[in-house]
């Protein structure tokens, strides 16, 4: 250990935080959270501790220690899993082996909303959480939290016909005899669901609101109940809490702070918005948005657009779903981010600005080309003036093209890290939507081409069966036990 380096581990607090391991270049090659910070740090330079080898060599190569501080353990939790999304540290790959993240998944439209776990998110309206790189710990925080909002864990499958243990020892909500209604329930769902998108506060202050206020009313017994709510959940607040970015120093994310420094932008930004377009030999055409606030990812932000435009034109394309998403009342409900990250070069980007301008929006504009990971800035149009002090401290390499300037990054720098993040989110979401689109458009033009099975029929169909291939593996008796033996029958020959 260097002398800087010891010098600079005397300053550790002892709160819990997120801690970086860099490398004699400044890269970050590892990425851990703690509970307490001047404790978990100082274990890796302990000369009397036992470790593997794996560990022996990144403790070899750690020149530097950068760390940030958060309220408590799920804090760090949140934020070292998004940091190593974002960054990719390779001992973080090694010592982890192949295990994936898991997200905490509330399917919360069902007719009976459960919590589960799950490492694949899928776009099928549930609401999710994550990802989360240490499931044991997820899944003892939540274990902790159903005290307070008690919630089922019934798959479809597996709900009881009467209430289980879980309902009398007060973690379940007893949907199975209506010991609480969907609607109450739902209410409780609402406020689990915004502690862990880290709105205690906010949380807080309302029950407390609503406690006085029935009260006031003369509703005593479920002033009762707020209250046993509130002090149950104030007193978790002690123990385990979830993460939340408002309580995050962002001046101390490298990749925003560098990316602020290198755009010339006056203020680190808090709100980037990503946009990608996907489609499939100009069918099928959607835009994607999304939002990261403070460097992580807010899903519940996100949107979607299914494009108006026919055809495979990516630039018409773009251009329609910043205006729409520039629209007076989706600027007043969504509000706008400190910088727009539009998916593609010099076309894509050139118009996203026409469909900003049009709007009368001010706000930076920049693009990221896949090819080189170029930053792609319009020198007139976007907003930025990127600096040359920034530039020569990043290494980076600026060329001219037309009206654009491409800035090209070390791949390893921490700017390029968080734009790909954004943009390769963005992608996701686009594609995933688009194939949610196509497999509708594939399956309703067969059976379009069914006699006697119009949209209605069509519907049920696909509702009581699941997709297309579960309607042709059902028999012709379970067809007549939905449609009736004459359709069934027409229904069953012509598939067949």
């Amino acid at each position: 250990m260097n002398a800087a380096l010891k010098e600079k581990l005397t300053t550790l607090p002892v709160q819990a935080g997120v801690y970086f391991h860099k490398d004699a270049t400044g890269q970050i090659i590892y990425v851990g959270k703690a509970a307490v910070l001047k404790n978990r740090v100082r274990q890796y330079f302990q000369a009397s501790r036992r470790r593997d080898p794996k560990t022996e060599a990144l403790i070899a190569e750690i020149a530097d220690t950068d760390w940030v501080t958060v309220e408590s353990e799920l804090d760090a939790l949140f934020l070292e899993a998004e940091m190593v999304r974002r960054y990719m540290p390779r001992y973080n790959i090694l010592l982890r082996d192949d295990k994936s993240s898991l997200y905490v998944r509330i399917n919360y439209n069902d007719a009976h909303p459960t919590i589960s776990f799950t490492h694949r998110p899928l776009d099928d309206k549930a609401q999710y959480f994550g990802p989360f790189f240490n499931g044991g710990e997820v899944k003892r925080a939540l274990r902790h939290l159903r005290k307070v909002f008690p919630y089922s864990t019934h798959s479809a499958t597996t709900i009881p016909k009467r209430a289980c243990l879980q309902y009398h020892l007060g973690l379940c909500p007893g949907l199975e005899e209506h010991k609480t209604s969907l609607t109450e329930y739902r209410a409780n769902l609402r406020k689990l669901m915004q502690f862990l998108r880290g709105e205690r506060q906010k949380l807080v202050d309302r029950m407390q609101h609503d406690m006085l206020a029935a009260a006031k009313k003369q509703q005593f017994e479920r002033a009762a109940e707020l209250r046993n709510q509130f002090y149950a959940l104030k007193a978790l607040s002690k123990q385990i809490v979830f993460s939340d970015t408002e309580f995050l120093d962002i001046s101390k994310d490298r990749g925003l702070q560098g990316l602020a420094d290198l755009l010339g932008m006056r203020k680190v930004p808090q709100r980037i918005e990503g946009y990608d377009i996907s489609h499939m030999q100009g069918t099928d055409n959607v835009a994607s948005m999304v939002v990261f606030t403070n460097g992580i990812p807010d899903k519940a932000a996100y949107r979607k657009f299914k494009m108006r435009l026919p055809g495979n034109n990516d630039f018409a394309h773009m251009n329609e779903a910043l205006s729409r998403r520039l629209s007076v009342k989706n600027v007043k409900e969504w509000g706008l981010p400190d910088i727009f990250l539009i998916d593609g070069g010099k076309g894509q980007l050139a118009a996203a600005i026409e469909a900003r301008d049009n709007a009368g929006i001010d706000r930076p504009m920049i693009g990221l080309a896949k090819r080189e990971e170029e930053i792609v800035v319009h020198i007139a149009k976007s907003g930025v003036v990127p600096s040359q002090i920034a530039m020569q401290q990043h290494g980076c390499v600026v060329r001219q093209s037309d009206d654009f300037m491409l800035l090209l990054l070390p791949k390893s720098s921490d700017i390029v890290k968080l734009l790909q993040r954004v943009r390769d989110e963005s992608h996701r979401f686009a594609v995933s939507y688009h194939s949610v689109l196509k497999g509708k458009r594939q399956t309703a033009s067969l059976l379009d081409t069914i006699e006697g099975v119009g949209p209605v029929t069509r519907k049920k169909l696909i509702k009581s069966f699941g997709s297309l291939q579960g309607v042709k593996q059902a028999t012709q008796e379970e067809l007549a036990a939905l449609l009736g033996p004459k359709k069934a029958k027409s229904l069953f020959d012509q598939l067949h």
